[in-house]
């Protein structure tokens, strides 16, 4: 009732009227705040921690369809789901945006037109008019970013000269160069090793249906000239652009020993992080271009590596009897620090069942062992953080953990002393040289 009451004396609903209407509207915050915290318990999970859904945009649900089809292993009913949840998504202006309510987005709606036509749906359907006539008057296909062609040129949609150069060789670049994989976010490493399998041997999906969306393109794809501008005018946009005409022309000349050898090192990335069936980096794009990889590669269906990167991708559906989509990522330990503080805000006894089984779910979680990429900038510092997801031991964050720690320091219980004595040892260890914080590695600045 305390947090009810500081709440509203906060907005200035306390205090202006008289004091039986005062009493009267704190009672009735109190109801609320109390019926909130007991729906909230009960959605707790039997061993303490909380899950909700994750919602993205519809590139994630129509590139599980690509993927599908991609691999030509169609699961039709999980596509007829995914396609009523991708007709609802469709927005006023025709296609899709990156969020509710948001402006017409290129990409998104190429990848969600296609992931629909592959389900099926006809070109000539109304809603697939709609989506077209708003894809050609932003451009076209060719106008969409690098990932969505190179999605395209997979599906031999358009040439792969419609994508920048990006070798394999980047896998063994040294730390000292301009360009390293320990110089951009953990999210793109995790995303980029696998791709850079892809594009070094450019494999052509199955795409059993034969799907293909000529359509969406308002010159034929092979006959445009260029798909490499640079719409900023910057001096750094000209130089990657040149840089990019160079790299075409000598790799061709790369050893093709060096290439091999790039190969085993971008596999042996993912294998060491494949986390199970928490997937690659915990994100859908790894998991996805992973099995891609494997499946190009050679790997057998039955191959234990294959099996769980497809394992890891389908907990992200989240699907009832008539519609469905795919998570980006799971979240349970965000959700449990976040939700478990509300639990306490609003009143949950410290030793309850509900917080304690809480507490001991995330304690349990806390990343003692393993040594991530993060080491990469403090190699001296002991692990001691936590992950997003239910398990991604490679890539603790500084967010998870700050509010975890919070938590565990809010619950007052010593028997956590030692897991928060090694939370706030990591994250402080964790500190940029300018004095700030980033989520997943420390002083990585670079442009």
């Amino acid at each position: 009732m305390n947090a009810a009451r500081q709440a509203e004396e906060s907005r200035g609903l306390v205090g202006g009227g008289t004091l039986g209407e005062e009493d009267s509207l704190l009672a009735s915050v109190g109801r609320v705040v109390d019926d909130v915290r007991d729906r909230l318990r009960d959605r707790q999970h039997k061993d303490g921690h909380w899950l909700f859904e994750l919602e993205a945009d519809t590139t994630i649900p129509s590139e599980y369809i690509l993927l599908e089809h991609f691999l030509d292993e169609i699961d039709e009913d999980i596509e007829r789901k995914l396609g009523v949840y991708l007709r609802e998504q469709q927005a006023d202006h025709g296609g899709w945006p990156l969020f509710y309510g948001g402006a017409f987005n290129i990409s998104a709606s190429v990848k969600t037109y296609y992931a629909l036509k592959l389900t099926g749906d006809s070109p000539d359907a109304p809603h697939m008019l709609r989506a077209r006539d708003a894809i050609l008057a932003h451009g076209g296909a060719a106008s969409s970013n690098v990932f969505t062609r190179i999605t395209l040129a997979l599906f031999d949609q358009l040439p792969w000269r419609a994508v920048p150069v990006m070798p394999i060789e980047i896998m063994l670049l040294p730390r000292w160069f301009p360009f390293h994989l320990s110089k951009v976010s953990y999210w793109s490493r995790t995303v980029i090793a696998p791709l850079l399998i892809l594009m070094a041997l450019k494999p052509r999906a199955r795409n059993p249906r034969g799907v293909h969306i000529d359509e969406l393109f308002v010159t034929p794809a092979n006959e445009v000239r260029s798909y490499m501008n640079n719409p900023t005018g910057s001096f750094w946009g000209d130089l990657l652009i040149g840089f990019d005409k160079v790299l075409r022309v000598i790799e061709r000349q790369f050893p093709k020993n060096r290439r091999q050898r790039s190969i085993t090192a971008a596999i042996d990335f993912i294998r060491e992080r494949l986390n199970g069936e928490d997937g690659l980096g915990g994100i859908f794009p790894a998991m996805a271009n992973t099995v891609m990889a494997f499946d190009r590669l050679g790997y057998a269906k039955d191959h234990p590596d294959l099996v769980t990167a497809k394992a890891a991708i389908r907990k992200l559906l989240v699907l009832d009897e008539e519609r469905g989509y795919c998570q980006p990522c799971l979240s349970p330990v965000w959700d449990t620090g976040l939700a478990v503080q509300a639990m306490m805000e609003a009143g949950e006894p410290r030793d309850s069942e509900s917080i304690n089984s809480a507490m001991q779910w995330m304690a349990d979680r806390q990343i003692l062992d393993v040594v991530g990429d993060w080491s990469d900038r403090r190699p001296n510092l002991r692990p001691g953080g936590w992950a997003f997801e239910y398990s991604n031991d490679h890539y603790p964050d500084v967010d998870d953990s700050a509010v975890v720690a919070m938590a565990l320091d809010r619950s007052g219980d010593p028997k956590f002393k030692q897991n928060l004595d090694r939370a706030i040892e990591w994250v402080v260890g964790m500190q940029s040289k300018d004095g700030g914080w980033g989520s997943f590695d420390a002083d990585n600045t670079h442009l």
